[in-house]
């Protein structure tokens, strides 16, 4: 700074100035000269000027450097913000690629999920429909057989024949073929529903209903014992009716009955419902075993009585 510089040069030489012009110095001597012996008091008003004028350039020079730095120091922090907004932008932008993504992910996943939810629905009805419908198919199975449990087919009856459809010839049929003591009482008799066979074609079986449940299984108790029935010039057969999957359960027995027969102080027999168990009467103790047909073939089997096909 010049003036604080000429002030200090002026105070380390007071010596120089010649003491009669003391009173006529100019204001801006410095006050050190009023330290000298031969100089008069500096007035109170140069004093003032003189530390004003120091504030006044002390501040313009502290507000050019500030200016300048802050000048500098901003544009650093201006660029410094561009650049981070510039990150944030692209980040902004991949953030809102991912969320629209993530957007059409979630609302595809609502509508696979609102399938698989309505499928398994969908299925837990099917099973419960399937579960009653088993129930009732079984039912329905075990009522058909019980109705049929008064009948008998009777086979091998020719269609030309003296002997008719009615119940009364069927009845009469029945006496002869068994020597009966009285005709048994039917209720019905008829031929299947098929077509009427031709000339030298197998005749149709004839299906009969007896009043008496207890003559229906004397007949077939008999039938069995004699298997062949011969009534005039032809021969009959007379099996129980049984429906379809009750015949095609008891025929999943013949193999094990056959071998069975084989085996001496062994009586078995099947349960008419279904046809599901074999019952056995086992003489040691008279104990009954009731057993499907894969039981009874590995049980059997193992006592090494039954060959298991």
């Amino acid at each position: 700074m010049p003036l604080k510089a000429k002030i200090t040069n002026n105070s380390s030489s007071p010596s120089q100035r010649p003491a009669p012009h003391a009173v006529s110095s100019p204001p801006s001597d410095p006050p050190s000269l009023r330290s000298g012996a031969a100089g008069p008091a500096v007035p109170p008003d140069f004093k003032e000027e003189m530390l004003a004028s120091l504030r006044t350039e002390m501040a313009a020079v502290f507000k050019t450097e500030l200016h300048e730095a802050l000048k500098d120091n901003l544009s650093s922090i201006k660029a410094e913000l561009q650049t981070v907004m510039a990150d944030l932008s692209v980040s902004i932008t991949n953030v809102k690629s991912d969320v629209s993504a993530l957007k059409s992910t979630v609302g595809e996943m609502e509508t696979s999920l609102s399938t698989c939810t309505d499928d398994i629905s969908t299925q837990a009805k099917v099973e419960h429909l399937s579960a009653e419908l088993e129930r009732v198919d079984n039912r329905c199975e075990d009522l058909e057989a019980r109705s049929r449990r008064n009948n008998v087919r009777i086979m091998g009856v020719p269609e030309e024949t003296t002997i008719t459809n009615t119940t009364a010839a069927i009845s009469t049929l029945l006496k002869e073929a068994f020597k009966l003591e009285k005709e048994p009482l039917l209720d019905r008799a008829h031929r299947t529903l098929q077509p009427k066979p031709r000339p030298g074609e197998r005749p149709r079986t004839i299906i009969a209903r007896l009043h008496y449940h207890a003559d229906c299984a004397d007949i077939l108790r008999r039938a069995r014992a004699q298997q062949r029935i011969k009534i005039g010039d032809f021969v009959v057969s007379i099996f129980p009716d049984h429906t379809s999957r009750t015949a095609r359960a008891r025929a999943a027995f013949n193999d094990v009955r056959r071998q069975l027969r084989e085996i001496p102080g062994i009586r078995f027999g099947l349960l008419y419902q279904r046809d599901s168990a074999l019952r056995m009467a086992v003489p040691r103790g008279s104990s009954i075993h009731r057993m499907t047909l894969r039981h009874s073939l590995r049980h059997w089997s193992s006592k090494g009585s039954v060959n298991t096909p």
